[in-house]
C-alpha cells in the first residue's frame, strides 16, 4: 500500500512539472536535496556570503555548460543581492554547510527567453549540483552550557 502511495505521489508531482511537448522542462523551481550532515548549527539566509561548489547542466540534454569544479575554485555570492539568477536566490535558502541539492530551474528563474552566451539557449531548463562549502560571513551559534 505504502509503495503504491508513494509511486502515485511521484507520477502526480512528475505530472505538475512538466510541461508537454517540451522534454526536461519545468515550471516551477524543483529543489531535491541529495545529502546533508546529520547537524545543522548554521543554515543560509539573505545576506550570507556563501562559498559553492557547482556544475550546470541543461535539463534538455544533460549539456555541462560551466562548473567551478572544473576550475578547482569555489564561486562566492552573497544570498539575496540579486548578483545570480533567481532559481539559485530561492534554492539556496536554508542549506547547511556541507549539504548537496540538485536545482531544477524553469526558464523564467533563469536566463528566461534570451539565453546567455552560446551555450545556454533562450528558454532553457537549467539543472544545478550544487554543494555548500562554507558561509563566510557568520558563524555557528554556540552551544549554551
Amino acid at each position: 500500500m505504502q509503495l503504491t502511495s508513494l509511486l502515485f505521489t511521484l507520477l502526480a508531482a512528475t505530472a505538475a512539472l512538466a510541461q508537454p511537448g517540451q522534454p526536461g522542462q519545468v515550471a516551477d523551481l524543483v529543489v531535491d536535496v541529495l545529502s546533508k550532515p546529520e547537524e545543522c548549527p548554521l543554515k543560509s539566509q539573505n545576506g550570507d556570503l556563501m562559498s559553492m561548489h557547482y556544475t550546470g547542466t541543461l535539463a534538455s540534454n544533460g549539456n555541462k555548460f560551466d562548473s567551478s569544479r572544473d576550475r578547482n575554485r569555489p564561486f562566492e555570492f552573497t544570498l539575496g543581492q540579486g548578483r545570480v539568477i533567481r532559481g539559485w536566490e530561492e534554492g539556496l535558502k536554508e542549506m547547511c554547510i556541507g549539504e548537496r541539492r540538485r536545482l531544477t530551474i524553469p526558464a523564467h528563474m533563469g536566463y528566461g527567453d534570451r539565453g546567455a552566451g552560446h551555450q545556454i539557449p533562450g528558454g532553457a531548463t537549467l539543472v544545478f549540483d550544487v554543494e555548500l562549502l562554507g558561509i563566510k560571513n557568520r558563524t555557528p551559534p554556540k552551544e549554551e552550557l
